[in-house]
């Protein structure tokens, strides 16, 4: 898995590392430049400047002698910071209970070009590889090629896909499926859901709508809220996670598109400032291409080992 991380983070890492090589043989005193470089290079990789300078004070606070004071020093207590960050909430994906009747509902939101069908197909696929039951619920009706294209995964998939026509009530799509999926007695209910801009208050409103009708039928669902975030975002993918959990119950992150020139750093600020872990990660285009999410790798693919 770590390799795979790293293999996602290669153009990241390689940045960050030339950014820092220079620093890494360095014996003499860490003055003002080097912590000044150290601080612009995380910052380039999306970890924010509020994260950046806290870490930084506390690596720097937390060096108790001049001997401790070198670079290869200082990125070990780093790594040790973020994968502290990291860990501090435990982020996984769901395993079905065999004492556990109903289905476990997961609904997916995000914005528009996140990768999010595609990331749905992942999920099912990685869920469905024990021969559990899955059923997707294509609740975005605003796009008629939203509809045919997680039919064409389910097919693919050998999966049932839920629908109405185009134009229709996501939010009953999504009761329709919750009852399809009960009565057939299925593991997972994966909810695809239209690609929102964050600002549009209506449109976030409605994903609100699709929880309360899935409510009139159990008031424990849905069990898990998957928020789809580009890895290419940067500090806008922060903005993004705080504006749909002013809505929804976000209950974790999956990360696409790590296998292009993704930075991928925001995701440390969004469980330090929001408390959204990150459960996993998308690194190709394959069905088969979503990892679960690994703290210590993920710092490794970051920052380099």
């Amino acid at each position: 898995m770590s390799k795979t991380i790293k293999s996602g983070l290669g153009k990241t890492r390689h940045s960050l590392k030339n950014r820092l090589s220079r620093w890494l043989g360095w014996s003499g005193k860490l003055d003002d430049d080097f912590w000044d470089d150290w601080e612009e290079a995380m910052i380039e990789v999306d970890l924010g400047v509020e994260t950046t300078l806290e870490l930084l004070d506390k690596v720097r606070g937390g060096l108790g002698s001049k001997k401790e004071a070198t670079p290869v020093i200082v990125k070990e207590r780093l790594g040790e910071e973020l994968v502290s960050i990291l860990e501090s909430e435990a982020g996984a994906l769901p395993r079905k209970s065999k004492d556990r009747g109903n289905p476990i509902v997961i609904m997916v939101v995000g914005v528009n070009g996140t990768g999010k069908t595609t990331t749905i197909a992942k999920l099912a696929r990685k869920l469905s590889a024990d021969g559990s039951l899955v059923i997707l619920a294509a609740c975005d009706t605003f796009r008629a090629a939203a509809i045919e294209q997680l039919q064409i995964w389910g097919e693919r998939l050998g999966v049932e896909v839920i629908s109405q026509q185009y134009g229709g009530d996501p939010a009953a799509v999504a009761f329709d499926a919750l009852k399809a999926a009960t009565a057939r007695s299925c593991d997972y209910l994966i909810i695809d859901t239209a690609g929102r801009l964050h600002t549009r208050t209506t449109l976030m409103d409605e994903l609100a709508k699709i929880v309360r009708v899935l409510r009139k039928i159990d008031p424990g669902v849905p069990d898990e809220v998957y928020l789809c975030l580009d890895a290419t975002f940067g500090r806008n993918g922060v903005v993004q996670a705080a504006k749909f959990a002013e809505v929804l119950p976000l209950t974790g992150v999956l990360l696409t598109k790590l296998d292009g020139t993704a930075r991928g750093g925001m995701v440390v600020s969004i469980q330090k400032e929001l408390g959204i872990p990150v459960v996993a990660l998308g690194v190709g285009e394959d069905a088969s291409d979503l990892i679960e999410f690994n703290p210590v790798a993920f710092v490794e693919g970051l920052i380099g080992d």
